[in-house]
């Protein structure tokens, strides 16, 4: 896929289905169920492109040029899609992030991006209210903007929706993001217009699989680049309607699978820390007569969830592989694989991307050794891998090198192509002369009906190196289990022989340490780093 000379997502995709299709439904808003009766809300593709023109209208008026970034931090509303679209349509760069960011995680992201403006909602404005920049603010969804804020939906009501701003080069900045930060602070991931814009089509036609008229249902934050994936661009791209819940708070698996059986949706897309939690509800009292294809990304996704998951609704779920980084580069497409799925593979290689699985000193390994995923960037660069991280030279020197771009991630290639995730480089636990990736021994605890979540890494020891160590949330019915040290021991010994029947006997925790939670990124990724640091 090459990218034209002048691309722009909302004026080339969004407003192209306005003129295709301008009546079919692009935007379906369901206000937070657990409210009480819940109002809802639907936007036609010509609605939403008019809506678009506005935000873009008001963002200029209020002094925000093309190149300027602004952060963007709203709940799952409608003001979220139509800014984002707004800033697009400009040529202005937005950088999404999650209402759960603190005043500090939001002044060291204005800083670092010298934003030149924060579009937030009611609640947002309070919490960021002691901030000395940036200078344009703009708060929405109702109410009265207080001192120094500006009201948004006020503005874009005053514009018109004939607002044309110029065309944008396919090359220039098109979306910012900042990665989750399991280690280190985080960093600016720059994509083009082209990159991500375009290369999503990828996301919505080869791995969401969405059609013209399809509901397509993403559970993820407005703040995660996982909403980019399913809940912005892939849908958009293939002409799909976006149907999103206003659900904030605690995630709750029960209220997620009754929207699920109650609504006409046919593409579904969760994380896995979601699907651990909803495997454990009961599924045989739901149906879900118009769901077509279940999907998962963030994180690798445990077999067992998978199993539960298809024995009970007769649908797999089918998982795919990117980063901040990236568009989905890697997974189960039904033009590569046929609709095959191997439970616990990443799939195949996307279309345009070459993956290889590199040694220590860069070279390809073959089929069946474990070894750090790279995507090859000479002499053709693939569309959707984002063009820097911005700002950071050393980074760049340490990612991109020779002809590749090396992903931090180690994986293996099966002898059929297929891939399979091992951990994060940084991840991987070496221990009496054996390489062990946490996400096999994750997988095998998981499978234990006592545990809901698991996390594994590598704890120093003296005669092996490392250890394996893990820490578990057990299921609800068992949380009382926390306060009886007898019991714990007998469960951690339980556990221990599960994965040695499961797993490799080597590669069972010798510690297992309980815990109520685990401490996870803003985007839900569990922070093996503080684990280790414990």
């Amino acid at each position: 896929m090459q990218a034209p000379a002048l691309f722009n997502f909302a004026r080339d995709v969004v407003e192209g289905w306005a003129k295709r299709t301008p009546d079919a439904t692009a935007l379906w808003w369901i206000a937070d169920p657990s409210k009480g009766a819940a109002p809802e809300r639907k936007f036609t593709f010509a609605q939403i492109a008019g809506e678009a023109r506005r935000a873009a209208a008001a963002f200029a008026t209020a002094g925000i040029a093309p190149g300027d970034r602004v952060l963007v931090i709203l709940p799952r509303i409608p003001q979220w899609w139509t800014a984002m679209l707004g800033l697009i349509r400009l040529g202005a760069v937005p950088i999404p992030g999650t209402p759960l960011l603190t005043p500090k995680d939001v002044a060291y992201r204005v800083q670092a991006a010298s934003a030149k403006a924060l579009l937030t909602d009611a609640e947002g404005a309070a919490r960021y209210a002691d901030l000395d920049a940036p200078g344009i603010r703009l708060v929405t969804g109702g109410g009265t903007a207080p001192v120094r804020w500006k009201d948004f939906d006020v503005a874009c009501a005053a514009e018109s929706d004939a607002f044309d701003p110029p065309h944008t080069p396919s090359d220039s900045p098109g979306f910012l993001y900042f990665t989750s930060g399991t280690t280190g602070m985080p960093k600016m991931v720059l994509h083009t217009q082209a990159s991500y814009g375009l290369g999503h089509k990828l996301t919505g036609e080869q791995w969401l699989s969405s059609r013209p008229g399809d509901v397509v249902w993403n559970l993820s934050d407005t703040g995660w680049a996982k909403a980019a994936w399913s809940s912005f661009f892939g849908p958009w791209h293939t002409g799909s309607c976006i149907f999103t819940v206003d659900a904030r708070g605690k995630f709750d698996p029960a209220a997620a699978l009754d929207v699920l059986a109650t609504y006409p949706i046919h593409v579904w897309c969760a994380p896995p820390t979601a699907l651990r939690l909803i495997v454990r509800e009961d599924l045989s009292r739901r149906k879900f007569p118009h769901l077509r294809r279940c999907v998962s990304a963030g994180e690798p996704l445990n077999p067992e969830v998978i199993s539960l998951w298809q024995s009970a609704t007769a649908l797999p779920i089918f998982e795919g592989y990117g980063q901040t980084e990236s568009v989905c580069m890697c997974g189960a497409s039904p033009s590569m694989t046929g609709g095959e799925i191997r439970p616990g593979s990443m799939g195949k290689p996307m279309p345009g991307f070459d993956l290889a699985i590199l040694d220590a000193d860069n070279r390809e390994l073959p089929a069946g050794r474990d070894g750090q995923l790279a995507v090859r960037v000479k002499p053709n660069r693939p569309l959707g891998l984002f063009r820097e991280y911005w700002l950071n030279p050393g980074e760049n020197a340490a990612r991109f090198v020779g002809d590749y771009y090396l992903t931090g991630d180690v994986a293996r290639r099966d002898e059929d192509g297929w891939l399979w995730f091992v951990g994060r480089a940084d991840d991987v636990i070496k221990s009496s002369g054996y390489r062990i990736g946490p996400f096999e021994v994750e997988s095998a605890l998981v499978e234990h009906p006592s545990v809901v979540e698991a996390a594994v890494v590598g704890k120093p020891d003296e005669v092996r190196g490392q250890i394996v160590k893990a820490f578990v949330v057990l299921s609800k019915d068992l949380a009382h289990f926390l306060t009886d040290a007898a019991r714990l021991n007998d469960l951690a010994a339980e556990l221990q022989a599960h994965c040695k029947r499961t797993t490799a006997p080597y590669k069972y925790p010798r510690e297992i340490e309980f815990v109520a939670e685990l401490p996870k990124t803003v985007s839900g990724k569990i922070r093996r780093v503080e684990l280790r640091g414990r």
